[in-house]
């Protein structure tokens, strides 16, 4: 279903003018627009219009020098400072697999982008490539450093320059499909779950077997999966913080899912966030969004795995966690030590 917004882009620059330092995402939400609706509003003022070609997206950003990556959800934001490398374009799925900026990209969900380029009031200039699915929903953004190459990054935004720069967005919103059968029985799923050798075969299973992602987990059994007390988050930052522990933080949306992989160092609650302020690597976490955190244990050839992962009030996944490892090696003793020692979720007994 399109859902063109009622307000005019004059009506949004409006508005946007009278609130200028609120966050895109608060402004666009408060508002009634996406955020792909306010961006577009920009066009011919500090905004360009894209055109959405992977391959020259990518092997583009190749050039630029470093950069900051950002892929986010409602619940979590994942930045990364470096450069993009490692670049494999399908049209299915592409990767960008670098020493800092790690990506896995579902172009299907990639339809609007836009160029932003700002002054600032000390006389610098903030540029970023921003971009949105059909419904508006940003699926990510590349920001200029100041080691960013300006030559190479305005001559990517021209190649990439869209023929009509139009300053209104129709979005059409995504329906979540309904199940298409009942889900298998619990033995099929244990079956097909001890049965993996690699933790990717694991939404192909719970798909194969109608099983939405958290319900797997809450059926499989407390030996494959365990739900972990709230606390558990914390408890887990605080135990791998300032140690060389490295570890594997996955966050993103339906669009990107973006990657760090290494020890974390600086972590800062800040009311209902939790930050990780780390020279290449920030996580903003909304700790209250938090409705489930579970542990889980996945085989695979090397051996089993352990995850945490965090889910909010619709059952959608937030965040995974990892402990690092290397193909062909088990996982390290020390993570696993970490979430097996992590506090377990109890029900308060009746008075």
């Amino acid at each position: 279903m399109t859902e063109p917004t009622s307000k005019t882009a004059e009506d949004i620059r409006r508005l946007r003018a009278l609130n200028p330092q609120m966050r895109e995402r608060d402004f666009a939400r408060i508002h009634s627009i996406s955020e792909g609706q306010l961006v577009a509003a920009e066009v011919g003022h500090t905004a360009t219009r894209l055109k959405v070609d992977m391959s020259m997206l990518l092997h583009g950003l190749t050039g630029v020098g470093e950069v900051m990556a950002l892929t986010r959800n409602e619940s979590a934001v994942h930045e990364k400072i470096g450069v993009y490398e490692g670049v494999s374009v399908n049209a299915h799925a592409s990767i960008v697999l670098g020493e800092q900026i790690d990506l896995r990209i579902f172009p299907s969900r990639w339809v609007h982008g836009y160029a932003i380029e700002k002054a600032m009031e000390d006389g610098t200039t903030k540029r970023s490539l921003q971009f949105f699915d059909r419904a508006g929903n940003a699926v990510h953004k590349v920001h200029a450093r100041p080691a960013t190459d300006v030559a190479a990054w305005t001559k990517l935004v021209s190649e990439l320059r869209h023929d009509e720069q139009v300053d209104t967005l129709d979005v059409t919103a995504y329906v979540k499909a309904a199940p298409e059968a009942a889900p298998a029985p619990l033995s099929e799923l244990r079956a097909g779950w001890e049965a993996m050798t690699d933790t990717h075969q694991f939404f192909g299973l719970i798909k194969k077997l109608n099983y939405p992602r958290l319900d797997a987990l809450e059926t499989v059994g407390e030996d494959l999966a365990w739900q972990l007390d709230h606390a558990a988050v914390e408890g887990m930052f605080r135990k791998v913080a300032g140690t060389d522990l490295p570890i594997m933080v996955f966050a993103g949306n339906e669009g990107c899912i973006q990657i760090h992989s290494g020890p974390i160092h600086k972590v800062s609650p800040m009311g209902p966030w939790l930050n990780v302020m780390d020279e290449t690597f920030h996580l903003h976490l909304r700790i209250d969004h938090v409705v489930a955190a579970w542990a889980v244990r996945k085989p695979t050839k090397d051996g089993h795995v352990t995850s945490v992962e965090l889910y909010d009030e619709n059952r959608e996944l937030i965040i995974q966690f990892f402990g690092k490892r290397h193909e062909g090696h088990g996982e390290r003793d020390e993570w696993r030590a970490v979430v097996e020692q992590l506090p377990l979720f109890s029900t308060p007994n009746a008075a």
